[in-house]
Order: C-alpha cells, then sequence, then structure tokens
C-alpha cells in the first residue's frame, strides 16, 4: 500500500478509536472477536496492520504473545473492576488494550 493510504487508514483507525467499558464489549467477547494487544504495542498501527492483512507481522505478535483472543479470566477481571478499555474495530476483530501500567498507579 502507498504510504499516502496508510496515513490515511492510519488517521480513520485513530479517528474510531476510544475508550469503553468492559460491559459494552462482553457481547462481543462472547462471540469470541475480542482480540487484546499488549500495551507494549501502538494500539493503532496493530489496528492498520491488522486492516492491511499484514500476516507475518500479526503472526509474529501472536507467537511473542503480543496479542491474542481475550481469555475468560482476563473478562473476568475487567467486569469485577468494572474497567474501561481501548478500543477499535478492524472487522471482524475488536482489539482492546488496557491503560499502560504506568497509568494505573
Amino acid at each position: 500500500m502507498s504510504d499516502k493510504h496508510t496515513e490515511l487508514l492510519r488517521a480513520k483507525i485513530n479517528g474510531e478509536t476510544s475508550r469503553l467499558p468492559w460491559t459494552e464489549l462482553q457481547r462481543f467477547y462472547a462471540g469470541g472477536v475480542v482480540v487484546v494487544v499488549s500495551d507494549t504495542l501502538d494500539l493503532v498501527d496493530v489496528a492498520v496492520r491488522i486492516a492491511q492483512d499484514d500476516k507475518n507481522t500479526v503472526a509474529q505478535w501472536m507467537n511473542d504473545g503480543l496479542i491474542a483472543k481475550a481469555n475468560d479470566a482476563q473478562a473476568q477481571a475487567w467486569l469485577q473492576a468494572d474497567l474501561s478499555l481501548w478500543a477499535v474495530v478492524v472487522k471482524p476483530w475488536i482489539l482492546v488494550q488496557c491503560e499502560k501500567m504506568q497509568n494505573m498507579h
């Protein structure tokens, strides 16, 4: 993809990224489409790579444990903490990311 197209895609995804309470995301978790992005990665960058079908980079992140489908333990913890997560849709996935660790202290 051209740099111009990537810039436009990044701007579009950035504009669609927002904080949502876990209670609003639970139904998507039940559908198996919630993907957790490590706070060591940039959520918008991950979304752009997925939207561009960058299989090599995404596979590497998966192998490194930096992105993975949400699990029951995470879902339960987020519910109990009444947590809000950063979220963005890259069909068919909903990518979520917790706050950076320094913001949780």
